[in-house]
């Protein structure tokens, strides 16, 4: 397995598992704070970008062809999961903050596409020092 493989798919778990913590969303965003939706909804996109970049270095032929919008919809389809787990947790959102939270997971994987367009890819067969 290439190390931006496994990458990719042990943060996109750890994130996962995450969402569906409610003790982590108190922790992270406590409903105390008048502003903890746009606080949650922020770093949710930072982490959706984290995702996409990953998932954009496990498959060096995105970086190629597809670009930001194929991350984009990739990131989307894995945040759907999210709520749909989210869903089977007994989350009571709504369609209309389900759609919001797949969009800020499109958002982010576009921009986790847009970062790996800055990052210049490594010749083949070369290795980092």
């Amino acid at each position: 397995m290439k190390v931006w493989t496994g990458a990719a798919a042990a943060v996109a778990a750890v994130l996962y598992v995450m969402a569906l913590s409610n003790a982590v969303y108190e922790l992270t965003s406590p409903v105390s704070l008048s502003w903890h939706v746009l606080l949650r909804k922020t770093y949710s996109i930072g982490a959706f970008a984290l995702v996409g970049y990953l998932a954009g270095r496990a498959a060096p032929e995105w970086r190629r062809r597809a670009g930001p919008g194929a991350l984009a919809l990739l990131v989307a389809a894995y945040s759907a999961a999210i709520e749909i787990g989210q869903a089977f947790e007994g989350s009571r959102e709504g369609l209309v903050w389900n759609a919001i939270d797949v969009a800020c997971g499109a958002a982010g994987g576009y921009l986790g596409g847009l970062a790996l367009r800055l990052t210049p890819p490594r010749a083949p067969g070369r290795r980092p020092r």
